[in-house]
C-alpha cells in the first residue's frame, strides 16, 4: 500500500474544524493513523498536525483553548489588533504547555510545516527540528499573520518568517497519497460540501476551494472568530466529515 500522509490546511480560527477531524481519527481511524507516514500543515493546520502527531491525548484540551482564545479575541476592542494585546505570546504559552518534552523527536522528519520567508516571499517546508524550541519557533512562524498577529515576524535560524498559508496553505508531500483536510469546501478529501455549483473553484495559495458564499463567510471567520456555539458546530462538522471519509475509504473502526 502507498504511504499515506495527512495535510491540514491553513484556516485561522477555523482550525477548530481540524481538531474535530483529529478527534475522529483518534476515535475511529487508529489503523489509518498507524499507516500515516507524515503529517503536514500550514498555520492553524500545522498546529493541529503537531498535536495529532505528538500529543493526541491533548486534542480536547486544545479545543477548549481554541474556544477560550477566540472568546478572548472577540472581547478585545479591535480583536487581535487591539493595542497591547500579544497574540503570539498567548499562542506560545499554550503551545509550551501542550507539546511534550520530546515533541521535536516525535516530529523529526514526520511533521512538515509550511512557512514563508519574509524577504524572498518563498515557501519552505520544515521537517527537521534540533530541539523542542526549534519546533515551537517553526510552528509560531507558520502561524504569524503579518499585522494581525504582530509587527515583528518570527526569527528562525537567522531569518524572518511568516504564515505558511501565504505561499502554500495545503502542503502536498511527494511520496505516497496525501489526504487533505480543510474547513473550506473544495477539491479536498475531508471538507464541508456546500450547496450550489461544485465546479467553480478559486485557488488560494495552492488550495482549490469552491467559489461560494459559504466559503466567503468562512474566510472572514478565520480571523474574526464566530461565536462559541458556531465553533462547536465547526468542531462537530470536522468530526462528522472525517467519519464519512473513513467509512468511504473502509478505514472506519468502532470505538472499543
Amino acid at each position: 500500500m502507498k504511504p499515506i500522509n495527512l495535510s491540514f490546511a491553513a484556516c485561522g480560527f477555523l482550525g477548530i474544524y481540524h481538531l474535530g477531524a483529529a478527534s475522529a481519527f483518534c476515535k475511529h481511524g487508529q489503523k489509518l493513523l498507524q499507516n500515516v507516514k507524515a503529517f503536514a500543515g500550514a498555520s492553524a493546520g500545522s498546529l493541529a498536525a503537531s498535536v495529532l502527531l505528538t500529543a493526541p491525548e491533548k486534542i480536547e484540551e486544545c479545543s477548549e483553548f481554541t474556544y477560550q482564545f477566540a472568546e478572548e479575541i472577540r472581547g478585545q476592542s479591535f480583536g487581535a489588533l487591539t493595542p497591547g494585546y500579544d497574540f503570539m505570546a498567548r499562542l506560545r504559552s499554550r503551545m509550551e504547555s501542550i507539546l511534550p518534552p520530546d515533541a521535536h523527536k516525535l516530529a523529526q522528519h514526520r511533521l512538515h510545516v509550511s512557512i514563508t520567508n519574509t524577504r524572498t516571499r518563498e515557501n519552505c517546508l520544515v521537517s527537521s527540528f534540533s530541539c523542542r524550541e526549534d519546533l515551537i519557533q517553526v510552528l509560531l512562524a507558520s502561524s504569524f499573520i503579518p499585522v494581525y498577529a504582530g509587527r515583528s515576524p518570527v526569527e528562525y535560524r537567522g531569518q524572518k518568517w511568516a504564515d505558511g498559508g501565504l505561499t502554500d496553505s495545503l502542503p502536498i508531500l511527494p511520496a505516497g497519497r496525501t489526504v487533505t483536510i480543510s474547513p473550506f469546501s473544495g477539491r479536498l478529501d475531508i471538507s464541508p460540501r456546500d450547496a450550489g455549483r461544485p465546479d467553480l473553484y478559486v485557488t488560494i495559495a495552492n488550495q482549490d476551494i469552491t467559489l461560494s458564499l459559504a466559503n466567503l463567510v468562512r474566510l472572514s471567520q478565520a480571523l474574526c472568530p464566530p461565536s462559541t456555539r458556531k465553533m462547536e458546530c465547526l468542531y462537530q462538522r470536522g468530526f462528522d466529515d472525517t467519519v464519512k471519509f473513513l467509512l468511504k475509504e473502509n478505514w472506519f473502526e468502532e470505538k472499543a
